[in-house]
């Protein structure tokens, strides 16, 4: 039984190999939208349409303020005005930046508390980005614009969309506290005020105003969008989602980068995907760890739509409020919120305004005056295991925040898990020593039964019931080490807190690689290691890879090898096999399997030795030498 025990293991990790390979191959497609019909739409949310009642074309040429804004053709005239407007300073504890007063443009943003890099020179990360730039950044624009839309009759040169010149009315510098405003008089009896706030944090809330002096009622209706121009080739992988992210009334959906360009075409839309919202939602761009989101004000209804535009290779997120109607002499208020920032729990959750477990266990209540963002939480890619991925991850932020260092916090984080899953595995093992006890017993049955199979597996059955023995709970363990894995795994590369994380020592950003290699000595010899993502990476095995293949090694060493010469080459080379798999995993996974392992070897090794049946590891060992000896000796 215990080769039957070993083809099971051996199964279990090849089936764990083929399950890491496929999804890495053919990683499983994005939920997407479905486009809902054009003309109801263009209802809701007032989209602008022709004298026969169609919604107009929004192509590079047209007049809708859903067109691309700097489409190909426009693109430098466009970049040169943006570059000649003056500009209004953003200056909070968390952010760094300007605002274009053309088009009112949110397009110069960086995040003070994130690096680019480990290097203690490196830039902020830049978020946002505008037109015109000469940098590798500037290379892919990036941006936020408000504006409205005309309805009924309204001439579109009549209200302020991308290309309109505002002018600075109260506020020099934007920070907590202290709002700036915009405004623009159109000439014709419309007066536009755009008021801009932000929070201590990434939240920024934007009222446009419009007041109405023309004598006579005019239909409009205010609009945000997010433009990017292109998507910088990042290093992306199928475990955390990348693109269009939105809530549409307690629905999430998500688009991939790669999959935007693909949308259907809607009549006088282009390529797009328009989602009505009735009461609670959001839509903007998610990346690795930022994120830039339009928020309508929460329980107000709007058309949530995504374009893209292959004339400039512009992709587009946008939050369309209905028609409204301002009667003469009167003014009309909308005021919504745009999110850019990097996407860390306790601010998302913050914003959110719902406790989570954790919260209700230790009685803590959310602040009445929160914003209450509906699921905002999951803007973050908590994948198909979110029910093991969220709690995993809050004990793993909570013990961050008691230890103070990330990597410490994951060996505590599987401290705790192992012990979580201890009574399985205490069961385990004593039933693999109980096994062992039996061993003289089986061997009676093969001699007895001969060349019957069947008969050996009656009277083998037999024998368990009688001293009631389950030979399959020694793999329950394993099976259960899967999704804790997989989850682990979402966890260190979805979320932001393991950014540049440092461990110990060489390992400054758990969630990278090990940076050191056997190449060159771990740093002895005078030459660089190999860049993670070269086609040499995968031979420069950094320290801990390295203490992962051994712990696998010694962990594999507790039980004698399997009989079988074809099991006993793949058990031989497994722990290697993996070594070099997992050397390119982050950090922080690499050190919980080390752990992991660690703490299995000590288990198993100390529960069989109680039950009188001490693993032989040295025998082990020396008998795997051996074999390899004998094998060279005959090969000779």
């Amino acid at each position: 039984m215990e080769d039957q025990n070993k083809n099971l293991i051996l199964a279990t990790v090849l089936s764990f190999i083929v399950i890491l390979l496929w999804y890495t191959l053919f990683p499983p497609p994005t939920a997407t939208d479905k486009p809902s019909d054009t003309a109801s739409v263009a209802q809701e949310a007032g989209t602008a349409t022709t004298a026969g009642g169609a919604p107009a074309t929004a192509g590079p040429d047209s007049t809708s303020p859903f067109a691309a804004p700097e489409a190909a053709a426009v693109t430098d005239s466009v970049a040169a005005a943006v570059s000649a407007a003056p500009r209004i300073t953003i200056d909070t504890p968390r952010l760094t930046g300007t605002i274009s007063l053309y088009g009112g443009r949110f397009d110069d943003l960086r995040l003070r508390d994130y690096k680019r890099t480990i290097a203690p020179d490196s830039p902020d990360v830049r978020l946002l980005t505008p037109l015109g730039g000469a940098g590798a950044e500037e290379a892919f624009p990036y941006y936020a614009i408000y504006g409205w839309q005309p309805a009924g009759g309204l001439a579109p040169e009549a209200v302020p969309g991308a290309r309109t010149l505002w002018t600075l009315e109260a506020g020099t510098t934007l920070a907590p506290g202290q709002p700036v405003t915009i405004a623009w008089d159109n000439g014709a009896g419309l007066i536009f005020h755009r008021k801009i706030e932000v929070d201590d944090s990434y939240m920024f809330t934007v009222t446009q105003t419009v007041e109405n002096r023309t004598g006579a009622a005019v239909r409009l209706a205010p609009y945000g969008l997010v433009v990017r121009h292109g998507v910088p080739k990042a290093q992306r992988t199928y475990v955390r989602h990348e693109g269009i992210v939105r809530e549409s009334d307690g629905i999430l959906g998500t688009i991939q980068y790669s999959k935007i360009p693909k949308l259907d075409a809607v009549q006088g839309e282009g390529q797009a995907d328009i989602v009505p919202v009735a009461h609670d939602g959001w839509i903007g761009f998610t990346d690795a760890y930022w994120m830039t989101t339009l928020i309508p004000t929460p329980g107000s209804a709007f058309t949530s739509v995504v374009k893209y535009v292959p004339n400039g290779e512009i992709y587009q997120a946008e939050a369309r409020q209905p028609v409204q109607e301002v009667a003469a002499g009167a003014s009309l208020s909308s005021a919504s919120m745009l999110f850019a920032g990097a996407k860390e729990w306790d601010t998302i959750k913050f914003y959110e305004n719902e406790p989570d477990w954790i919260d209700r266990l230790f009685g803590k209540t959310v602040d009445a005056g929160r914003p209450q963002i509906r699921n905002f939480i999951e803007a973050i890619d908590w994948g198909w295991f979110f029910f093991l991925t969220k709690p995993m991850f809050r004990v793993l932020h909570w013990l961050h925040g008691a230890i103070g260092n990330m990597g410490w916090a994951i060996i505590a984080l599987t401290f705790l898990i192992k012990a979580l899953v201890f009574p399985l595995a205490r069961h385990s093992y004593i039933s693999m020593a109980r096994m062992k006890e039996l061993q003289p017993e089986m061997e009676k049955l093969k001699e007895n039964a001969g060349e019957d199979r069947q008969k050996l597996q009656q009277g083998m059955m037999e024998l368990y019931k009688k001293n009631k023995v389950n030979p399959a709970s020694g793999c329950l363990p394993i099976f259960l080490q899967i999704p804790i894995f997989f989850s682990l795994y979402k966890v260190i590369y979805v979320t932001i807190e393991l950014y540049h994380a440092r461990w110990i020592g060489w390992i400054r950003d758990l969630s990278a690689p090990d940076p050191s290699s056997i190449l060159n000595l771990f740093g002895l010899l005078p030459w660089a290691a190999p860049e993670h993502g070269s086609i040499f990476f995968i031979l420069s095995l950094g320290v801990l890879p390295i203490l992962l293949g051994i712990s696998m090694w010694f962990q594999q060493k507790l039980n004698p090898a399997p009989t079988d010469p074809t099991q006993q080459m793949i058990f031989a080379w497994m722990p290697w096999i993996f070594m070099f798999m997992l050397g390119s995993f982050a950090s922080g996974l690499v050190l919980y399997w080390i752990t992991n392992n660690t703490i299995t070897f000590i288990q198993q090794y100390s529960i069989m030795t109680m039950h009188g049946k001490r693993p032989d590891l040295f025998g082990n060992i020396r008998s795997g030498f051996k074999r390899r000896s004998g094998a060279k000796e005959k090969a000779k």
